[in-house]
């Protein structure tokens, strides 16, 4: 149903109804506590529905107006409707960057005010998932700015932060900016602090995927105290796509150096992370678990015809090279849990090997240390 100039609605309590033309009226007028009262209400209306953020697309000049304003309150509200405006909303987006919204919510990054710094990260993180805003938001310096916030703004502001670089990332060209700024101390800090299941880890771990496809990224991130700790974390206990990020990031790291960085992923405990992930993560998380276990076994070939290049053969060669009783014995049961499960799920090659050469065939004593 289409809404019409003189459809009315109730605003709530105690205050009386008015008409959805009338609201227009107010932003647009020179009276500015009315200007705010209207955007408040703009932003209610909006906040869920689409019908009104259709409507009121009409008030996108006046409340981009209003971000120019000396009042804190009146580019408060203007931001916060412009937000709710821009939600699932391709035209909107595209109206809010053409009407000039850009500049002044850029300024509000650095605003010392951390209310707009918040309100504007948002904003920045809605209208970057457009495609068509993506290459004027890049060419407008924005992402130098998006690490600073990442480095000293809120706990939302930087999960927001991290989630437009993201957006901003698929834009070509970015990814060299984005490393330009060295946020990967900052991106790993925020993984760090996050719960390794949430949204935040997720695009963490995507932008760090991306970003160690160069060599600065991979550099960064085995420079950071902590930093292929906290991938591997996010392997083992993040959400299903958080994880398929981690072991690409991790996988992309071995196949650009294996003598290099073999070493620096095995000693982070890595290997029950990966197991589970060939019999229960994504088909791309298998793939590449299983890619990445052949990588870090002691030779990248097979040892002879006789040994076939399987997870059970691949895993054993890395558990004889595996420091301390913890680690050996977690990995062993992780095996053993692997064959089990891929037994159970009928993964035929891991089931037919499974019944030649269980995970208690393999003694203790076989294993040499490293």
């Amino acid at each position: 149903m289409e809404l019409v100039a003189g459809d009315s609605y109730t605003t709530g309590d105690n205050i009386p109804k008015t008409t959805l033309y009338e609201i227009l009226l107010l932003i647009q007028s020179d009276d500015l506590t009315l200007k705010v009262q209207a955007a408040r209400e703009i932003r209610r209306l909006t906040k869920t529905s689409k019908r009104y953020r259709r409507y009121f697309s009409n008030a996108v000049k006046s409340l981009v107006h209003m971000l120019h304003s000396n009042s804190f309150e009146s580019k408060e509200a203007a931001l916060l409707a412009l937000l709710n405006l821009a939600v699932k909303d391709e035209r909107n987006k595209i109206s809010i960057i053409n009407a000039g919204a850009l500049g002044p919510i850029i300024c509000f990054l650095q605003s010392e005010n951390s209310t707009l710094q918040d309100h504007a990260t948002a904003s920045l993180l809605t209208l970057s998932a457009s495609s068509v805003t993506k290459p004027i938001i890049s060419a407008s310096c924005v992402i130098p700015r998006l690490v600073d916030v990442l480095r000293q703004g809120s706990s939302q502001a930087k999960v927001d932060a991290v989630m437009a670089l993201y957006n901003l990332a698929t834009y070509q060209g970015n990814l060299n900016l984005i490393l330009q700024t060295e946020p990967i101390h900052y991106i790993i800090d925020l993984l760090k602090s996050c719960k390794k299941s949430s949204k935040a880890a997720e695009k963490c771990m995507a932008l760090i995927e991306s970003l160690v496809c160069y060599e600065e990224g991979r550099t960064a991130v085995t420079s950071e105290e902590g930093g292929v700790l906290a991938v591997v974390e996010v392997l083992e206990s993040g959400s299903l796509q958080s994880r398929e990020h981690a072991v690409g990031a991790l996988l992309a790291m071995c196949q650009s150096d294996r003598c290099k960085y073999r070493e620096t992923i095995l000693k982070e405990g890595v290997i029950p992370g990966l197991l589970e992930l060939t019999v229960q993560g994504t088909p791309k998380s298998q793939t590449k678990a299983q890619t990445l276990l052949r990588l870090l076994r002691d030779t990248p070939y097979p040892n002879s015809e006789l040994e076939p290049d399987t997870l059970e053969n691949i895993v054993s060669n890395i558990i004889c090279q595996i420091d301390g009783d913890e680690q050996l014995g977690k990995t062993k049961d992780m095996l053993a849990e692997m064959v089990q499960i891929s037994m159970e799920q009928s993964l035929r090659h891991l089931q037919q090997r499974a019944l030649i050469c269980t995970p208690a065939d393999l003694s203790i004593s076989s294993f040499k240390e490293s």
